[in-house]
């Protein structure tokens, strides 16, 4: 497309690779490695505490208690204090579409449209258009807690957050070379492990990678059932297991089930129309059968999430999906806000940016609640050959190759709405970026374990309720 006539043109591939460049001399690369708290500092616990008042009550303690199994899983739910502190931070000036809570728990595989087995980012509820470098110090950090949750020496834990950032570098660069399209197609399939990282992890880590993969690609919809369901008078219907899996006639007793069943199928109509017309129709071919309340991740809890099932041709033929409440992302009150007046869309679209290849049932709708307040929700299958490594045995070496993954998706991620070449031009070829963000990483994890006495010194003295084991 031509620029139109005297308007400014847009600067060139060498003209961004050395704006990016340039940028270095107002914020050194090496200006990323601090990480001193003001004297100031915000209470973390009341910044916690302060997103219950629009959660569900009786979930609030359970999101506490998930917090406390260890500080790598508070650091899984406190995205707001690190949002918080980042805010003080050096930044390049450079903005792209941002998971806003890339953590490494939040990178897994899923089965892509085409079917193919796919690695990615897969969680977006704190997306939002920001600074790139707030992601790629939220990895490093997260892989610094692993490691340590897991009683890793300081070197292999250093070494691991390094070649994340190392892996995001190198990765930055190579996208940058690329055109837009061949860019845009450019996707981590699981089959291309060893091609793309041919020394990624000795082989016996590969083959534990692969039986992992084919246990996420038995979860399916059908799987769910199994796992969800039970039969009632010939009736396929959700177990119930309280407080983490409610059908919706126990929480919605005096409502008659027909008009339930009525409200839910104009929820499903509502949410269609934010969907391609093909994928509409696909998902108006299958029928409602129940719906319940399940309780998610750690950060998440409280928000309120459905799970509804499906019926396509017959019983064997089932659908299960996911309605996850979106709220204001976490970097918004330090950032400007999204342009998306419903926060179900602000998710969606920035997943659609970020991810190489989305599920084809993703769509966000508004729905009035019991309490006759809006909310705003995203939907997508539940599973669909989801999975995620697991953190809670991953050995050093194990730790390194998974942490290169993560860097690589998140420098794509980025590449895919940003300017790539500034990006990389700020980065350079050698390794002064990596080893400030590794050092900047190693102090925020004393940080976060800070944080995380402090939360445990609340609940033990009783000005926080939380609950174990759920």
């Amino acid at each position: 497309m031509s620029a139109t006539a005297g308007a400014e043109a847009p600067p060139s591939a060498d003209g961004r690779w050395r704006s990016g460049r340039a940028r270095r001399n107002d914020v050194p690369r090496s200006s990323h490695a601090t990480w001193d708290p003001p004297s100031d500092r915000f209470d973390p616990v009341a910044l916690l505490t302060a997103q219950d008042a629009a959660r569900v009550p009786d979930l609030v303690s359970i999101r506490h208690g998930r917090m406390l199994v260890s500080p790598f899983t508070f650091y899984r739910g406190a995205a707001a204090i690190m949002a918080a502190d980042l805010a003080q931070t050096a930044r390049t000036g450079i903005h792209t579409q941002i998971c806003g809570d890339a953590h490494c728990a939040n990178f897994g595989v899923f089965a892509s449209p085409d079917r193919r087995v796919v690695f990615d980012l897969n969680d977006f509820d704190e997306t939002l258009h920001g600074p790139w470098e707030w992601d790629v110090k939220r990895l490093p950090a997260s892989v610094e807690l692993a490691g340590r949750h897991r009683g890793f020496p300081r070197a292999a834990r250093g070494r691991a957050g390094t070649e994340a950032v190392r892996e995001y570098r190198m990765a930055m660069r190579r996208a940058a070379a690329l055109g837009h399209v061949a860019l845009w197609y450019t996707r981590l399939e699981i089959d291309q492990l060893t091609t793309l990282f041919p020394n990624l992890a000795p082989q016996r880590n590969i083959k534990n990678a692969r039986r992992s993969i084919a246990k996420a690609q038995r979860k399916d919809s059908l799987r769910a059932v199994s796992k969800l369901t039970e039969r009632v008078n010939g009736s396929v219907r959700f177990v119930s297991q309280p407080p983490l899996l409610v059908p919706v006639a126990e929480l919605l007793p005096e409502t008659p089930a027909h008009e339930q069943v009525e409200a839910v199928k104009e929820l499903l109509a509502r949410y269609g129309q934010s969907m391609a017309a093909d994928r509409r129709h696909l998902l108006h071919m299958h029928r409602f059968v129940d719906m319940a309340r399940k309780v998610v991740g750690v950060g998440s809890v409280g928000t309120r999430a459905w799970v509804i099932l499906l019926e396509g041709r017959d019983a064997d033929d089932p659908l299960m999906l996911q309605a996850k409440e979106a709220v204001a992302s976490v970097l918004e009150t330090h950032l400007p806000r999204s342009p998306y007046r419903n926060h179900g869309r602000r998710v969606v679209e920035g997943q659609r940016f970020m991810q190489a290849a989305s599920d084809i049932f993703l769509g966000w709708e508004t729905v009035t609640g019991i309490d006759g307040q809006r909310r705003d929700f995203y939907v997508r299958q539940l599973w669909d050959g989801k999975g995620s490594a697991d953190l809670t045995t991953i050995e050093p070496e194990g730790l390194r190759a998974y942490a290169r993954l993560c860097g690589w998706t998140l420098a794509r991620a980025h590449a895919r709405s940003g300017d790539r070449r500034g990006i990389a031009g700020y980065l350079g070829s050698g390794d002064t970026f990596d080893r400030a963000i590794a050092d900047f990483a190693t102090a925020y994890a004393d940080q976060n374990e800070r944080d995380y006495a402090a939360l445990r010194a609340a609940v033990a003295d009783g000005t926080v309720e939380a609950v174990a084991g759920v």
